[in-house]
């Protein structure tokens, strides 16, 4: 089920590639994360199409690098819908599906990095 919302390969790599540095790695997203999130949140708010593309297309990259498909996917999703004149009528709906995928991922980062720790 994991894989559904981690890549166990992406993580592999990341953690052959940063070593020591993996745990700080899996805080920094998580963290960068929510930033991106009240990011997002900001820009629906104030009904700024152009921001929230480009908020959401940054946080598309970074659950990419991070082995997030499922959350990149749904950035992607906003991403696109903030092209069209009605993004703001879709906007909140996939905001919200943004939130419980991310609540999922955090979950699987923090056991990933609690593993990592005890080895």
């Amino acid at each position: 089920m994991a894989d559904i919302h981690l890549d166990s390969a992406v993580l592999a790599g990341l953690q052959d590639i940063m070593e020591a540095e993996y745990p700080l790695l899996l805080d920094t997203f998580i963290a960068d994360s929510e930033e991106r999130l009240r990011l997002l949140h900001e820009a629906l708010a104030n009904s700024d199409a152009h921001e929230l593309r480009l908020a959401a297309h940054s946080f598309k990259g970074s659950c990419s690098n991070m082995g997030a498909p499922a959350l990149a996917l749904l950035c992607k999703q906003l991403e696109d819908d903030s092209r069209n004149a009605d993004v703001l009528v879709e906007a909140p709906a996939v905001l919200e599906q943004i939130e419980r995928e991310f609540a999922i991922v955090r979950i699987l980062l923090k056991s990933e990095r609690q593993r990592f720790s005890s080895l």
